[in-house]
């Protein structure tokens, strides 16, 4: 990966992507944004005819887009992903793990396969493709990776302890690869989300009174869009943002900084 002095500031032009999760929502957004710096982008999740009409809405906007369609939790398939994804581009410069889902119960409710399903989706996904995306970027000698948290890593929310806990290891993640991989000229950063009206919060919006609570207590006065991450997701992966490694950036409109 270029340093800042030999590559344009926030230009993805020739760059690779796989951003995870990218059917819809935060993930789609993000791919959108790093598409529309140049680079190519490669949608995943389940469901490929889902996935194919993403990726067409994006090159019918004269954008480069591709579709490698796998579950994140089989290990096996995520990392044959990967390598299809650099077999067929020829390289890969930007792993976005976005990919997870999320569980909501009293604790007394809770059932361990909860607990393991959501850790399995939301932390040892990222971590199988992390360690797999990460070898080509080594061959190449650079790379981004970059983890989408939760705000809820850092601020507690009563009945989500899997997602709160798994948002939280992946920060932690991001720190630990980072000191790892930055020899490499590899860096891996979280992205941390508030609260933002995609699909996963679809129900919780249900609840008037706990969204207008919300909205008054974020300083902009909104909920978060998908797009509000798009222009984060490009710095962190262009050499705009080639000196920021091991750091979680919180996306809240404030929230978390207001009492």
């Amino acid at each position: 990966m270029a340093t800042p002095d030999a590559w344009p500031l926030f230009t993805l032009d020739s760059r690779v992507a796989l951003v995870t999760g990218a059917s819809r929502g935060l993930g789609l957004a993000m791919a959108e944004g790093l598409a529309e710096a140049g680079a190519t982008v490669v949608l995943n999740g389940r469901d490929a005819a889902t996935l194919d009409a993403a990726a067409q809405r994006l090159r019918d906007r004269g954008l480069s887009a591709d579709v490698e369609p796998f579950d994140v939790t089989d290990e096996r398939a995520a990392r044959a992903g990967v390598d299809a994804v650099v077999a067929r581009q020829g390289r890969l410069d930007i792993l976005i793990a976005n990919a997870g889902t999320h569980h909501a119960r009293p604790l007394a409710e809770w059932k361990m396969e909860d607990w393991r399903r959501v850790m399995q989706a939301n932390l040892d996904a990222c971590f199988v493709l992390a360690q797999q995306a990460s070898a080509p970027m080594i061959r190449a000698r650079g790379g981004r990776i970059v983890f989408t948290s939760s705000l809820t890593a850092l601020l507690g929310r009563p009945t989500i302890h899997a997602y709160a806990a798994s948002k939280a290891g992946l920060s932690s993640l991001a720190r630990s690869l980072a000191a790892e991989l930055g020899p490499h000229g590899i860096t891996v950063n979280a992205i941390a989300p508030g609260y933002f009206e995609t699909d996963m919060s679809a129900n919780l919006r249900k609840d008037t009174a706990f969204v207008e609570r919300m909205t008054n207590r974020i300083p902009l006065r909104r909920w978060g869009q998908p797009r509000d991450l798009a222009g984060v997701a490009v710095f962190l992966s262009s050499a705009a943002g080639a000196y920021v490694t091991g750091q979680q950036i919180v996306v809240d409109g404030g929230l978390g900084t207001a009492l």
